[in-house]
């Protein structure tokens, strides 16, 4: 089984590269962006919540988003593997998740960072923000807040992972088929 937890802060091209890694290595697709965005649309519990977080351009708390992932993977218990897109995000959350999969019996095979310029993202977030609707990509600000966020309490899983030989850096700048072929080109490796 093949765990993959894909890195880079929002507008890196996480979502986009997923779609084409999932089909290519057979891999469930878990993006706790998309599995909040659900649960918000349908009003859920878990979705009020996230929600409060979210419209400030906060993170969701940790224990929120480990019970929704844990519940996600048990849905999928046939998967040859998984994607992991936008988790973990803290060091707790790296531990609780390696917590988790020791206890079924498997761990993460590699960590795979999306890396670009915060400017460049920035005006990416904007231009998607004029058709997404999503009010967490139109304003400055809580974009910038986002980043700010990723670099206090994700970018420091960098040296988790790297500590453990399971971490890989990828230049996120270029087209899709060219940040495509080098992912492929890491994904190939393990």
């Amino acid at each position: 089984m093949i765990n993959i937890v894909l890195f880079g802060k929002p507008g890196a091209g996480k979502g986009t590269q997923a779609e084409f890694l999932k089909d290519k290595y057979n891999l469930t697709h878990l993006s706790t962006g998309d599995i909040f965005r659900y649960n918000i649309k349908n009003d859920t519990e878990l979705g009020q919540l996230a929600k409060t977080y979210m419209d400030k351009g906060d993170l969701v708390p940790d224990e929120v988003t480990i019970q929704m992932l844990q519940s996600e993977v048990d849905k999928n218990p046939q998967s040859a593997g998984f994607l992991f897109d936008g988790f973990p995000r803290t060091l707790a959350q790296a531990e609780a998740l390696d917590r988790f999969l020791e206890a079924k019996g498997q761990n993460i095979t590699a960590t795979v960072a999306l890396e670009a310029d915060d400017n460049i993202l920035v005006a990416r977030l904007l231009e998607r923000g004029k058709t997404s609707g999503r009010p967490d990509d139109q304003d400055e600000e809580k974009i910038r807040n986002r980043y700010q966020e990723y670099n206090e309490k994700t970018a420091p899983l960098m040296d988790y992972y790297k500590a453990q030989g399971k971490f890989h850096a990828v230049n996120g700048i270029g087209t899709i088929e060219e940040v495509t072929e080098r992912l492929t080109n890491v994904f190939d490796s393990f």
